[in-house]
């Protein structure tokens, strides 16, 4: 019985109203900094207004906990090794959130130096300090690695889609909210206790349009991936711009698709004067592939990327040995995924080995309907971009280019591809004027007959299949156009058949 009293007497206890705050802190840690749920309980733990702002909320919950934090020090009473259970992990999850927010701007400045310097790992003095940190709070060593390494990923992650994919429409509010549980899933405790290095089974399709931006949101995920600490050498072991490959399959011709995915051995055919590694070999471990314009690939390398993706293992061009592949794939099209599969050029079984997610990056004219302020935004990124920090004055200027000079409601064929040239042409002459053939072939790409509705000759029903085939042109899903009408998928796909048959009638 002493012996019991003694071991309670040495163990920490939280009150129940710190326990109550602490829980707040442990969940504002787990859930996508993208979303509601996040604001929300920003505004709750630093017991601020709904009003206030996302960002002064969350400087405002910072605040609080480090104060918290600072009184559990003054008593004694933060370090771990006196805590056990709940609330052992409690005051785990409050060292882990003031950790991450103490060294934010190191990590960011990590992040930009390790991309000017490319593949070569950049060491910084401040990760051994905050393993010592960290250790001297009472975890392990293990442990606290561990929790570098997670922060490292988390800051790389909100960086690369924070700053990748601007726009306050609802459209890319909801991007960014799907980019980030694509690397860490819905839930973060799931992911930091089984999944986060096992990720590599997990594909993703990216759907859209030329130009809105898949290569940036296939890059925001492909580079926030985890990366571990190397102990010896005090720096990760791996640059993310190295663990990050991109390859557009629409550049190479069919006879040379293979030996560019899976490499060749000298003499394998003509022209192959020496071995050549092909992306799946120079992909690391921790590494992610993006497939961009996978749309546009045979059948037969189809069949040979389903094989890479089911069994993990693939032959260079000439060679019986197999290597095994332990990345993650991102591919991409520009084309309506579901009517490539209903026309036969993209197996079913493909399409479903690579949709464990399917993300949709919308085209600029949606964003922009949906919030005006979307093209501000973007040009002052772009801005940035191209001169090397912001100005007003140049926004200023390329704003009133495009509002004096496109007409109201222009459609941005081009999308943030043609923006971002439309910015160059007005640095060069102060004018631009869109792209009038692909602008009027995007009007004109509404579905036919629409005119006849001036005339009063569309009846409802045809009304009704016109627009399910313009939101399929637009959206490439039978799933969105259900959701936007109203519809069920099934009557949505029989009207739009029923237009598209239509059309080809008129064109017979």
């Amino acid at each position: 019985m002493p012996v019991i009293l003694k071991r309670s007497a040495r163990v920490g206890e939280l009150t129940p109203e710190e326990r109550e705050f602490y829980t707040l802190v442990g969940r504002a840690s787990r859930v996508n900094p993208f979303g509601e749920e996040r604001i929300t309980l920003d505004r709750k733990i630093a017991v601020v207004p709904e009003s206030t702002s996302p960002s002064r909320a969350v400087e405002a919950a910072v605040k609080r906990v480090e104060a918290e934090a600072a009184r559990l020090e003054r008593e004694g009473r933060l370090t771990l090794s006196i805590y056990r259970g709940e609330d052992h992990r409690l005051v785990s999850g409050v060292i882990t959130f003031i950790f991450f927010y103490r060294y934010r701007k190191e990590f960011d400045r990590l992040i930009k130096a390790q991309a000017r310097a490319g593949e070569h790992q950049i060491r910084a003095s401040f990760l051994k300090e905050s393993i010592s940190g960290l250790e001297s709070s009472g975890m392990d060593r293990d442990e606290a690695i561990r929790t570098v390494e997670g922060c490292y990923q988390l800051r790389r992650a909100y960086y690369f889609i924070n700053h990748s994919l601007v726009g306050p429409s609802a459209s890319m509010i909801a991007l960014r909210y799907r980019l980030w549980n694509n690397v860490f899933t819905h839930d973060m405790d799931l992911y930091s206790r089984i999944l986060w290095n096992r990720m590599e089974d997990f594909s993703t399709l990216i759907l859209g349009e030329t130009g809105t931006g898949k290569g940036s949101a296939a890059a925001a995920i492909g580079r926030s991936g985890y990366i571990p600490y190397d102990r010896k050498k005090g720096c990760f072991k791996e640059s993310f711009t190295r663990s990050f490959l991109a390859m557009n399959l629409s550049r190479f011709p069919e006879s040379l698709i293979e030996s560019e995915l899976f490499g060749h051995r000298k003499g394998s055919f003509t022209g192959a004067i020496d071995d050549y590694h092909g992306v799946f070999s120079r992909c690391s471990i921790w590494g992610a592939i993006f497939l961009d314009e996978i749309g546009e690939v045979s059948i037969p390398v189809q069949i040979k990327l389903l094989q890479v993706l089911q069994e993990r293992v693939f032959s260079p061009v000439g060679s019986h040995s197999e290597y095994r592949f332990k990345g993650r794939v991102i591919a991409a099209t520009n084309k309506p995924v579901e009517r490539l599969r209903t026309e036969g050029n993209f197996r079913d079984d493909f399409y479903y080995r690579l949709c464990s997610d399917v993300i949709t990056v919308p085209p600029l004219r949606q964003r922009i309907e949906e919030e005006k302020r979307e093209l501000v935004d973007l040009v002052q990124l772009l801005v940035a971009r191209m001169v090397g920090k912001r100005s007003d004055e140049l926004t200023d200027m390329v704003l009133d280019v495009i509002e004096t000079n496109l007409p109201r409601g222009y459609p941005w064929p081009g999308n943030v591809r043609e923006l971002e040239q439309c910015v160059r042409r007005v640095f060069l002459n102060r004018s631009y004027h869109g792209d009038s053939v692909q602008a009027s072939s995007h009007i004109a790409s509404l579905p036919e007959g629409f005119g006849d509705l001036s005339r009063g000759e569309l009846s409802a029903h045809e009304l009704t299949t016109a627009y399910c085939h313009m939101l399929y042109q637009k959206y490439g899903k039978f799933e969105e156009v259900a959701r936007r009408t109203s519809l069920d998928r099934r009557t949505v796909k029989k009207y739009v058949v029923e237009w598209q048959e239509r059309l080809d009638l008129r064109e017979a």
